[in-house]
């Protein structure tokens, strides 16, 4: 048996994915790792028991037990090493797609996910929603900061009589408007009115 093929697949799996893109979690290799790590595991745990039982020094004794402990021990951490590294990636992505997507992410996403990436996802937009509330500040609305804090857009559908930031405004169809980056920002992202440029 070839020891940590299956962890090296899932690193491998990694790094041929194009950068910031998911891939469907391999629940099978995983598991399968998963599986490897705790033979392992009953394997170091039984030759450090014979070794002890032996009455031999477990920091001292060189003996073929010892080796095999050596060699599950190594396989162990590796396996682990690969398998952290395997989740540790995927999170900073679905991280990031917080940022990109917003709260709810589209279904194509979703069905990449495994059940503790979604509550993941869940658990870190609550974590960050809760963060922007206590702060009254949305920290997604400019990724990169605006050259001016106004912006003129044109009103796709309408919206009817809203309340600003800064004023109360009527958001009737094809109406135009100067208003804060702000306040213009949840509209547009639900194309509902378009900045105008140049």
């Amino acid at each position: 048996m070839m020891y940590g093929r299956g962890a090296c697949q899932l690193v491998k799996e990694l790094s041929c994915s194009e950068s910031g893109q998911l891939t469907a979690f391999n629940n099978d290799l995983f598991d399968r790792v998963i599986k490897e790590c705790n033979a392992h595991h009953l394997e170091l745990q039984s030759l450090m028991r014979k070794i002890q039982e032996e009455g031999l020094d477990i920091q001292t004794t060189r003996n073929a037990d010892h080796y095999g402990a050596v060699i599950h021990h190594l396989s162990l951490v590796r396996n682990k090493r690969c398998l952290m590294a395997y989740v540790y990636n995927r999170a900073e992505i679905i991280q990031s797609l917080r940022w990109k997507v917003g709260p709810v992410l589209p279904q194509e996403i979703q069905k990449k996910l495994s059940y503790s990436e979604e509550e993941y996802f869940k658990n870190h937009s609550a974590a960050l929603e809760s963060y922007m509330s206590e702060l009254e500040l949305d920290l997604t609305v400019d990724m990169v900061p605006p050259k001016d804090p106004y912006i003129q857009v044109r009103v796709l559908d309408d919206i009817g009589e809203v309340l600003l930031s800064d004023q109360s405004s009527n958001l009737a169809r094809h109406s135009m408007h100067f208003l804060k980056r702000t306040d213009a920002e949840q509209f547009i992202s639900q194309g509902l009115m378009e900045e105008l440029t140049g």
